[in-house]
Formats: structure tokens, sequence, C-alpha cells
């Protein structure tokens, strides 16, 4: 699993973060997912991505849009089950985190996101 830093903030959005970035992946989402299974550290990355749903979700995210350098373009705080979150051009992926992340972490437009999908970064923890 890989992380989502936010080297603006200076904090982790995601230690757990999976990746979808398949046609079958990026069309499962977080379908199937219970809130339980999807509590704070955890996350998903969708690749490539310009906007997102939570028909048949079960419970609110937390969505970040990126553009191809992973500056924060947009987001959308507690987007509630059953919505569509608005199509933003610029983003070339999104960042689908715990409801209440964006807040906790002070995540804001223009912040600076590193992503890996190998273990958390030693140098962070320091």
């Amino acid at each position: 699993m890989g992380y989502a830093f936010n080297c603006t903030r200076r904090t982790y959005l995601a230690t757990d973060l999976r990746v979808a970035d398949t046609h079958w992946t990026r069309l499962r989402g977080l379908l199937a997912t219970g809130s339980e299974e999807f509590g704070a550290g955890r996350g998903l990355w969708i690749i490539p991505c310009r906007g997102v749903h939570t028909l048949a979700m079960r419970f609110a995210i937390d969505v970040v849009y990126l553009d191809g350098k992973q500056i924060v373009v947009h987001i959308e705080e507690k987007l509630r089950p059953w919505r569509f979150a608005p199509v933003r051009m610029q983003a070339q992926t999104v960042l689908e985190l715990p409801e209440s992340t964006l807040r906790a972490t002070g995540t804001a437009i223009g912040d600076q996101i590193e992503i890996s999908r190998n273990a958390v970064r030693e140098t962070a923890l320091a």
C-alpha cells in the first residue's frame, strides 16, 4: 500500500492508499466498502479521473482533485452518498479520503501532494 502526503502542510492524508488505475478498479471505486473499512489513514487514488460520484455508497467522503503535478485544484468535503461531484477539467487524478480528513489536515487548493505506491516515507516521520 502507498501513501498520500501533503507537503505543504507536512501531514499525511493517507498512509494506507489503494490505487484504482484499471477500468475495473476505477469502476468499482469504493463500492461495497463499508465505512468501518474506510477509516482514518485510508484512501483511494483514482487514475485518471476528473470527477467522481457516490452512487450506491453508504457514507460520505472527502475528495481531492489533483493536476498533473499533484497540486490540489479542487476539494469536496463530506460528499454524501448518492451525489455527483463536479467534473474539473484541470484535474488529472482524484483522491478519495475518509470524511473530515481535509478539515483535520488543513488541506487547501494549491497544496502540493506527494503520492507513492510504496510504504510510508521515513523522512516525513522525522
